[in-house]
């Protein structure tokens, strides 16, 4: 039996994969590897030391791996190129045939949040060329930080950003861990790159979705693409505020209005938003 590794597994996306891993029948190991693995330790899983920035570390964790989940990186787009290509290295160096990415979608030109989509881009294409099989998953937007906003959301009375009327293709953490396990564990998509979100919504939705689950009367308002960046960064500096403004930019522009492999992949359909936002009211 394979043993599966997964990166960053004390954040939210390595757990959900991780926690999916272990309940499915007739799995190998599932080794976890973090940057400080006492932060993973509630898995119930051998956590491993992996950090992005330590190839000599990364080589020892992945020795007796089968197959790698690199989850991105949370660093500057120039950092996070070189520290993903250290994990690859040291996956090749240990011996593991095959890496699974999550990558993300968005818009790879003319916004704030470009940057980050170009480096994912760079580490695709420095996956194909490891020689080792390989599969890609380009995840749509989560949207659980709507879900935890809504405290903020109900003190304004409203959501405002600048996606306008554009369609987002949002998932939740809960359905990457079932199509990244698919991933991880068959081979029939193998050597491809996937999208793995639901059904894409407005704004609009969006906000009738969440008046229904949380009893509000969230109204959407569309903000100019500047001054949903200076509200972002005047709440969380400037370089995150600058992603997330990107982000709600290539929204507007459809970046995330895409056709979804999620069915392809786990051989159903996405969550259906109305069930999602029924069960957290329930």
């Amino acid at each position: 039996m394979m043993t599966i590794a997964i990166t960053a597994v004390s954040g939210h996306l390595g757990q959900a994969i991780a926690r999916t891993l272990i309940d499915m029948p007739g799995i190998g190991p599932v080794v976890g590897l973090a940057r400080t693995p006492a932060k993973a330790s509630g898995l119930g899983i051998e956590v491993r030391p992996g950090d992005y920035t330590r190839p000599d570390q990364l080589k020892t964790s992945l020795a007796g791996v089968d197959t790698l989940l690199l989850v991105s990186g949370m660093d500057a787009p120039d950092a996070r190129i070189q520290q993903h290509r250290n994990v690859i290295e040291a996956a090749k160096a240990a011996g593991v045939s095959k890496i699974v990415y999550t990558s993300i979608q968005g818009p790879e030109t003319g916004t704030t949040f470009s940057p980050v989509v170009q480096s994912n881009r760079q580490t695709e294409a420095d996956i194909r060329a490891s020689g080792l099989a390989w599969a890609i998953g380009r995840n749509g937007i989560y949207i659980e930080p709507d879900i935890e906003y809504i405290d903020s959301y109900k003190a304004r009375g409203e959501i405002a950003n600048s996606a306008g009327d554009g369609k987002c293709g949002y998932t939740t953490r809960a359905e990457l861990g079932h199509a990244y396990a698919s991933l991880l564990t068959g081979a029939h998509l193998d050597g491809q790159t996937v999208n793995l979100h639901g059904e894409a919504i407005t704004q609009t939705r969006l906000a009738a979705l969440m008046n229904t689950a949380f009893g509000t009367q969230l109204v959407y308002r569309a903000l100019t693409p500047a001054e949903y960046l200076a509200d972002r960064t005047a709440e969380l500096g400037e370089f995150l505020g600058s992603i997330i403004a990107g982000i709600y930019d290539g929204i507007r522009l459809g970046a995330y209005d895409n056709p979804s492999d999620f069915e392809a992949v786990t051989g159903r359909p996405h969550q259906d938003w109305a069930a999602y936002f029924r069960s957290l009211s329930s």
